[in-house]
């Protein structure tokens, strides 16, 4: 069996299904040469002419350039440079319409020709072959070289692609494009320089087989190919006129029998595929250093008087060529197409610059190629089915097109559809089915760009938020590996032992031996306590004996009493003093005033007493009743003589304190002092009553000295009450003194005496005087009382500042 290289020389050919045989109308612009385009006045370079993306630019408004100089620089094999088609000015730098079915602006640089065709120095390899193919496709791209029939692919991309692993290079040379003629005219008159070109891409890519596939309807480019390439390694394969043999994948199955597999290139299965005009630019660039600034453009159609191929420059106006080529519009129907009538797409203006693909300019009359008609539903023919090329469904795919159900026109294989326009030049409906594909093929980039933008800025995310928790967790290993250093060097200074953990204990060691010293009293006693709670159960008492816990509590209210009276004392004298002075400042003047009025009072009484013995009993009995009443009874004066006299002595002692007394002291005194200035005229009643009782006591005990003290106690109620009341007091004051002095009388009686002034008194004075014992017992009874309370006031005292101590 014959290899497939065997089968190729031995002149076999394939087809391809579907194709359409459209009118050619080639030769009204294959008859002449082609020739020069005059110098517009200004040349517009769109920055974008290829697939990819721009350069960067190198220039600026005002800046002079000089021909074949680059306008923008390529950072990769994707990016293309742009060149001055000739020296000038650069005028703008600003948004221009270009070569697109779009019609959308793109960025421009606008130069204005000077007409000296001054050329940027460039360098030229005319001995290509010594050079190695890296340096051979840099220079390619540095040329701005892209595919010059179809949509411009990055040349030097696609050469690198194929590097090393190409086995069959075929030229397309089919231009199946009605109308279209640059191809052959090109061979026609370029044949050399072709395979000059073919050449440099066989000692680039080293292939087992060249094939040059051209159509049998252009028969002059065909002889001179073969001029051409005698004595060559290359084998021109004339194939049948059909449309689109020119297609890329066409032309494979036409001369490999070989199919291109989805989303793969040609390079994936050995092949390489390369136009006419781009052969031509690699010879101009590798052996004359020329950069991609011109091209043949075929200007074609009955508007214009001659149609012909020009040689014009890069960025030239399609203005200015309709201008200088004697064009005549059709005055019913004006319409500029570029490209071919089949993959061609009609212009919004004249004044869209020519781009390193355009290969056609075409101006029908409405005879020579009809209107759009108006389009209508598909009436389900399948007639596009049948012609299609590329094997596809396109009735299915316009009407999810339509319906902008993108992802069903992916399963449908859309991306394989290489818009060659045969179904709709078969369409009975007029659909342009061709511009439902090219729509929906750019909504799916776009949705496709978006997505990849998504998922690259999701992994930007992804890689940030790991990139942190990587830096966290490496901080956190550094801290750590800190801390064990610095334990270990702790370590070592104490001697082995871990100071972190040593001081944890120390703290723990302290915390529990303050606890057990501030409490141990309080453990002991609880303990005891639950100790005899425990005995208590088990002897069968009801209460268990609680007497520990009451003297610890009586402990600690000694020791709190202690502690505050060490507080206290930490103050200064000057201090106490003041403290003392400033709190009870208002009771010591009253507790003066009251003794003051006590001892005036006391003098005055004193003087009573001392009264002329004439003093009649009629005073006496003008007092009231309860004054006699008291009288009447004599243990009641000497209970109330001896508690005014206690009384007495305490108040004179508050209100002759001395400067130093601590503000204890000065407290203990307060409530008595208040309740003594409150009352002085108790005190002074007292006093006085209490002087007249102790001398008439003394006169008694003096005269019975064997009076018993049994009788002093049952008078002790009546004093009490005495006391309280000072009119009772001072009643009874004057009945004791008028009942001395008839004791006394009585006693020692005077034989003036007569025996109405004894009949004159009252009963009961008359008992007590024929009583004197009674007396004697009173007065012993009161200095004994008075002596106890003095004692009992002074000892309370000590209790009441130790308790608020």
């Amino acid at each position: 069996m014959l290899s497939l290289i065997e089968q190729i020389k031995s002149g076999r050919l394939w087809d391809f299904p579907g194709g359409v045989h459209p009118p050619e109308n080639k030769h009204q612009s294959n008859q002449t040469p082609p020739a020069a385009a005059t110098l517009p006045e200004e040349l517009v370079l769109p920055l974008k002419q290829h697939i990819g993306k721009p350069g960067d630019l190198l220039v600026s408004v005002g800046d002079t350039v000089s021909k074949g100089q680059p306008l923008t620089q390529s950072m990769s094999v994707f990016h293309l440079p742009v060149h001055a088609p000739t020296s000038g000015t650069v005028t703008a730098i600003e948004p221009r319409t270009t070569a697109h079915p779009s019609g959308l602006p793109e960025l421009a640089v606008v130069i204005q020709p000077d007409g000296q065709e001054t050329w940027y120095q460039h360098s030229a390899y005319p001995d290509y072959h010594l050079h190695a193919p890296e340096v051979l496709i840099d220079m390619i791209r540095q040329a701005g070289i892209s595919g010059m029939g179809g949509a411009g692919f990055p040349t030097a991309k696609k050469i690198l692609s194929g590097l090393a692993r190409t086995e069959i290079l075929i030229i397309n040379a089919a231009e199946c494009e009605p109308y279209i003629t640059a191809d052959d005219v090109l061979m026609q008159h370029y044949a050399q320089e072709i395979v000059q070109g073919i050449a440099i891409l066989a000692h680039i890519l080293s292939p087992k087989l060249i094939i040059i596939g051209i159509e049998d309807n252009k028969p002059e480019a065909i002889r001179a190919l073969e001029t051409a390439a005698t004595g060559k390694d290359l084998v021109i394969r004339v194939i049948p006129t059909k449309y689109p043999s020119g297609g890329e994948k066409q032309l494979i199955k036409i001369l490999t029998n070989l199919e291109v597999p989805a989303d793969k290139l040609p390079a994936d299965i050995g092949l390489m595929v390369q136009n006419i005009g781009t052969v031509y630019a690699i010879q101009r660039a590798i052996i004359h250093g020329e950069p991609l600034i011109q091209r043949v453009v075929t200007l074609t159609g009955a508007t214009f008087e001659q149609p012909r191929n020009v040689w014009a420059l890069i960025g030239t106006p399609i203005r200015h060529l309709l201008e200088t080529h004697h064009y005549h519009p059709d005055k019913h129907l004006p319409r500029l197409i570029m490209g071919g009538p089949m993959m061609g797409f009609t212009l919004p203006h004249a004044d869209v610059p020519l781009t390193k693909t355009t290969n056609c300019l075409l101006a029908p009359t409405r005879r020579e190629i009809s209107p759009t008609q108006q389009e209508i539903a598909c009436i389900r023919c399948g007639q596009c089915a049948d012609v299609c090329p590329a094997s596809l469904l396109p009735q299915q795919l316009q009407w999810h097109a339509k319906a902008e159900e993108y992802d069903k026109c992916e399963t449908l294989n859309l991306k394989d559809c290489i818009e060659c326009g045969a179904c709709a030049y078969v369409c009975p409906s007029e659909i342009p089915l061709v511009q439902y594909y090219r729509q929906a093929k750019a909504e799916i980039r776009t949705r496709k760009q978006e997505a990849e933008a998504a998922e690259r800025a999701r992994i930007r995310f992804e890689e940030k938020k790991a990139r942190m928790e990587r830096e966290k967790q490496e901080r956190e290993n550094r801290f750590k590996k800190a801390a064990d250093n610095r334990r270990q060097a702790m370590v070592k200074e104490n001697g082995g032992q871990d100071a972190v953990a040593a001081a944890i204990e120390r703290v723990k060691s302290k915390n529990t031996q303050a606890k057990s010293e501030a409490k141990p009293a309080v453990a002991a006693a609880i303990a005891r306590a639950k100790a005899k709670q425990e005995a208590a159960l088990q002897s069968g008492a009801d209460e268990p004996d609680n007497r520990e816990m009451m003297k610890l509590r009586e402990e600690r209210k000694r020791q709190a009493r202690a502690r505050k009276a060490e507080k206290d004392a930490e103050l200064t004298p000057e201090t106490s003093v003041t403290a003392a002075q400033d709190k009870d400042s208002g009771g010591a003047q009253k507790a003066a005033v009251a003794a003051a009025i006590a001892r005036a009072k006391a003098r005055k009484a004193q003087q009573q007493a001392q009264s002329t013995p004439d003093e009649t009993s009629s005073t006496v009995t003008d007092s009231k009743p309860e004054a006699v009443e008291t009288a009447q009874d004599p243990k009641k004066a000497a209970v109330a003589a001896a508690v005014a006299r206690a009384k007495a002595r305490k108040a004179q002692q508050q209100a002759q304190s001395t400067p130093d007394e601590t503000p204890s002291d000065a407290a203990d005194s307060k409530p008595e002092a208040v309740e003594t200035a409150q009352n002085a005229k108790k005190a002074a009643v007292a006093a006085a009553v209490a002087r007249a009782k102790a001398r008439k006591a003394r006169q008694q005990a003096q005269s019975t000295p064997d009076e018993t003290p049994s009788d002093a106690a049952d008078s002790k109620p009546e004093a009490v009450e005495t006391a309280q009341n000072p009119k009772k007091a001072a009643v009874a004051a004057a009945v004791a003194r008028a009942k001395a002095r008839k004791a006394q009388q009585q006693a020692q009686p005077t034989p003036d005496e007569t025996p109405s002034d004894a009949t004159d008194s009252a009963p009961e004075a008359i008992e007590t005087a024929q009583d004197p014992k009674k007396a004697a017992v009173a007065a012993a009874v009161a200095r004994a009382k008075a002596r106890k309370a003095q004692q009992q006031a002074q000892s309370s005292s000590a209790s009441d500042t130790e308790e608020k101590e």
